[in-house]
């Protein structure tokens, strides 16, 4: 009962803080990173021990899956060079760096020091994801950060796999390699696979509530099974849920899908509450652990590897930017449509842009409890990913402002291109139809059309604008209509319900705008 009185604490004063990091224009993982981190050193509270394994399956599998079913392949194909140069290059650097600093001046095992560059080494996902929604970045640079933090998972918990055995006397080299390749093309594959025997297996269910537990299951059914297979879990669930963004659309009516990404985002919420929370409760003992001359020391050490991390990423971002306008400026540059070639600017901007948060914190649980250097190894961690998600998630948006990008309304270009091109042809399946009906009907995607294809982009027409104004008066009538008696609570709930998919329809994806009725 106290663990659960605890929870609910917890989460409402996470909506607090979420709340005011809004008002103010803070990113609320950082926010949340802060909380974390008093909660370590707090006296008081709960003892919450979890399981390693469970942590990694429990807080990655359904965040990794929300970051890469919004993940686009054409964007990911068009910036190919910069993200297999972040995914793989800037991963074996961070981790080489780092190792550096853990055996030289931790006195950790090279292999442990190794596991430990591992786990700072890969920006998160879901951090990326909060602190960059947050804020309005080029979109060019928002797409490489994503897709950065979404694949360098993979390579360094790869890494991570094999320093852990190394670690413990389970790694020889000559499994090494036969490893890599099983993991690399067989989660491909499972991942692949995975994702159509799930959308053939649910297209039968049609109650949201279903839908949307189904999701769960399979999500963390995906993750349990490429472990049992010894595949590579984060892989393998980055594949299913790129293929399930392709696939579902045409496969899953418009209700169950509101549903489930209303509740899929609720739950990734919490579970970034939760993470922060955990993790700071898991490094409390370990504070107790250390005290003295000894805490100061593995403190300063954390701050060591904060540094490390932060410094490598600027150096190496700005050297490449270096030598890829180097090589524009002697062979010519080669860009696909709509991308420009990269500039100082954006190099200092994806160069600060490192946070580190679930992948480091689930990976730094994971190590088992008798792994050479574990206090150190999470202390650090946990230093990591409260410096880079303070550090430089609360200092990036004074950042965007020094550097002056300007506008970039390339998706509200596509979105009109978009909505031109499916009123076009709503108003083709209506040309042989001559009933009063679809007269209206062409009336209404004719005008929707003339607006969309206006000079100015736009995510919401100012037709929706006014559908916006509009609904609100809408339902106080209907309430008003409930109240005095003139029709049932049953009709209300319908109408609203219209009334709702109406808002919806008319209010951009990813935008809440309150509604008054002024």
């Amino acid at each position: 009962m106290v663990l659960f009185e605890w929870t609910l604490v917890l989460l409402f004063f996470a909506v607090l803080v979420t709340g005011f990091s809004r008002r103010i224009g803070v990113p609320y993982p950082s926010l949340l990173a802060l909380a974390g981190g008093a909660l370590a050193f707090l006296p008081a509270g709960p003892e919450i021990a979890i399981d390693p394994e469970l942590a990694l399956a429990l807080f990655v599998a359904p965040v990794l899956l929300d970051a890469a079913f919004d993940t686009s392949p054409r964007d990911l194909k068009r910036n190919l060079a910069p993200l297999l140069s972040l995914v793989f290059v800037m991963v074996a650097l961070t981790v080489a760096a780092v190792a550096f600093v853990g055996w030289k001046w931790g006195g950790l095992p090279i292999a442990a020091a190794i596991a430990l560059g591992a786990i700072v080494a890969p920006p998160d996902a879901v951090a990326a994801s909060a602190v960059l929604g947050s804020l309005k970045l080029p979109r060019r640079i928002t797409q490489i950060l994503q897709g950065e933090s979404l694949f360098n998972d993979a390579p360094a918990l790869l890494i991570y796999r094999f320093a852990v055995s190394a670690a413990v006397g389970g790694f020889t080299w000559a499994s090494a390699g036969p490893a890599i390749a099983i993991a690399g093309v067989g989660s491909v594959i499972a991942g692949f696979a995975l994702a159509h025997i799930y959308t053939f297996a649910t297209r039968r269910i049609t109650d949201a509530a279903s839908s949307t537990v189904m999701t769960f299951v399979c999500t963390f059914g995906v993750w349990i099974l490429a472990e049992h297979l010894h595949l590579s879990a984060i892989i393998t669930m980055v594949v299913y849920a790129m293929t399930l963004a392709a696939t579902i659309p045409l496969n899953t009516s418009a209700r169950l899908r509101v549903s489930t990404y209303s509740v899929w985002e609720t739950v990734i919420f919490v579970l970034n509450v939760l993470a922060f929370v955990i993790m700071g409760l898991q490094v409390r003992p370990i504070l107790a652990r250390l005290q003295g001359a000894e805490l100061e020391q593995a403190l300063w050490f954390s701050g060591a590897v904060l540094a490390t991390v932060i410094i490598i990423r600027i150096v190496y971002v700005m050297s490449y930017g270096v030598a890829v306008r180097a090589k524009n400026r002697m062979f010519g540059v080669h860009l696909s449509d709509g991308l420009e070639p990269p500039t100082v600017r954006g190099g200092l901007l994806v160069s600060w842009c490192g946070m580190r948060g679930l992948v480091t914190l689930a990976t730094a649980f994971a190590l088992p409890q008798a792994f050479p250097g574990r206090d150190l190894i999470v202390l650090s961690a946990f230093v990591v990913v409260i410096g880079t998600l303070v550090v430089q998630g609360l200092t990036l948006k004074p950042l965007l402002s020094l550097l002056k990008f300007g506008a970039d309304n390339v998706v509200e270009q596509e979105v009109s291109r978009g909505r031109v091109a499916i009123m076009q042809t709503a108003l083709d399946a209506l040309a042989n139809n001559e009933s009063e009906e679809a007269a209206l009907a062409r009336a209404a995607y004719t005008a929707a059309k003339t607006i969309a294809g206006s000079k100015t982009p736009q995510a919401a027409t100012k037709y929706e604008k006014l559908k916006l104004k509009i609904i609100p008066k809408q339902r106080a009538k209907l309430s008003e209509m409930r109240e005095s008696g003139e029709i049932s609570d049953e009709a209300f709930h319908r109408l609203e319900e219209e009334l709702d998919w109406a808002e919806l329809s008319a209010a951009p994806a990813g935008h809440f705008q309150p509604l008054t009725t002024d």
